[in-house]
């Protein structure tokens, strides 16, 4: 009884297993021309990254985002008190308007001492003399507005906007905490304009500046980004004789953030080579493999040995499988449908 109980165990298994395997989706191993890539270690950072300071003395009252946010343009950031501010253009409006006063009592005497000039009533110098009032109220109202402008601005300070649409990597400040000219407030960075730098050998650089296409891949994340415009800079480690190399990576990568490790692929010719699609490989600490569907339609786990990425999504592979076998695309549903033994 117990075998039987066993065997139909069994049975059910694999009908389960066989059910399950028929559902997955698979690739063929098959030999293709893909990229013939040179692979070097690369960083990522950010094109647009800054750190916003406060411009005005005074205590911070609102802090409206924090780290991992997402901020846009001319959203307010930060709010610092300004009351000190706000009476600074209390009494420069004040000292406008005694001004403008004074400058329309200057207008007006210059104006009477000209009609009493032309009739001969006053001296000549009496006639300078209020023309030269007449100037130095003039300056004076300018000199007046000016602060004013200038009180108006400085009050503005006291609002912190955001430079340009991103996310915020640091914040520096707390709410009382006194802000002082110059002092750090938030660190952010724009996510749609990211790049990676690579350090190059020399000898590689004249297969680096004519390669006509570069992978980025993103280990971490087990992605693979198309680079865009690859710059290499104009200097040398004299330590190392490396050179730094610049790759633009496109869309908005909001994921991506500076200091990620990355790898970049350059493009030095074609090759053909067998290969599977990079998602159906499987990484078990020192053990690399993926599952290969049977004759008897079952996925069976197989150990193997790649070489290097080919691009487009896809590995090549030096040992392991042959061309015509078909690997799951889904290794965790593929392990599922394994038969047990």
């Amino acid at each position: 009884m117990q075998l039987e109980h066993l065997l139909l165990g069994v049975t059910s298994a694999l009908l389960a297993s066989v059910a399950l395997a028929q559902e997955l989706e698979t690739a063929e191993v098959r030999y293709r021309d893909v990229d013939e890539t040179y692979a070097v270690e690369a960083v990522v950072e950010a094109i647009r990254q800054s750190t916003v300071s406060a411009r005005v003395t005074g205590r911070v009252v609102e802090v409206n985002y924090d780290v991992g946010d997402y901020v846009q343009q001319g959203q307010i950031i930060v709010r610092i008190d300004e009351s000190e501010a706000k009476q600074v253009v209390v009494g420069s409006e004040a000292q406008v308007a005694e001004a403008e006063a004074a400058y329309e009592n200057a207008k007006s005497a210059l104006e009477r001492a000209r009609e009493l000039a032309a009739q001969n009533f006053i001296s000549k110098s009496a006639l300078d003399k209020a023309l030269a009032e007449f100037r130095v109220q003039e300056a004076r109202l300018k000199a007046a507005r000016a602060a004013r402008s200038q009180a108006t601005t400085t009050r503005s300070y006291t609002t912190v906007v955001a430079p340009y649409s991103g996310v915020v990597a640091e914040r520096l400040v707390e709410v009382g905490e006194m802000a002082t000219p110059g002092k750090p407030l938030m660190t952010g960075f724009d996510p749609s304009a990211m790049r990676i730098v690579a350090s190059v050998p020399q000898y590689k650089l004249p297969e680096v500046r004519t390669s006509p296409r570069v992978s980025v891949e993103i280990p971490s994340l087990n992605r693979w980004i198309e680079g865009q415009r690859t710059t290499v800079l104009p200097a040398a480690d004299p330590r190392t004789h490396a050179t730094s190399v610049r790759v633009d990576l496109s869309g908005d990568q909001r994921d991506l953030y500076p200091g990620m490790f990355a790898r970049a692929h350059f493009t030095i010719g074609r090759a053909r080579k067998l290969v599977i699609p990079a998602e159906a490989v499987v990484y078990r600490s020192e053990v690399t493999g993926a599952y290969v569907v049977g004759n008897d339609g079952i996925f069976r786990f197989r150990q193997l040995r790649l070489g290097e990425p080919a691009g487009q999504g896809l590995i090549e592979i030096l040992a392991g499988v042959a061309a015509g076998e078909r690997v799951a695309l889904d290794p965790v549903k593929a392990g599922m449908a394994t038969v047990p033994r």
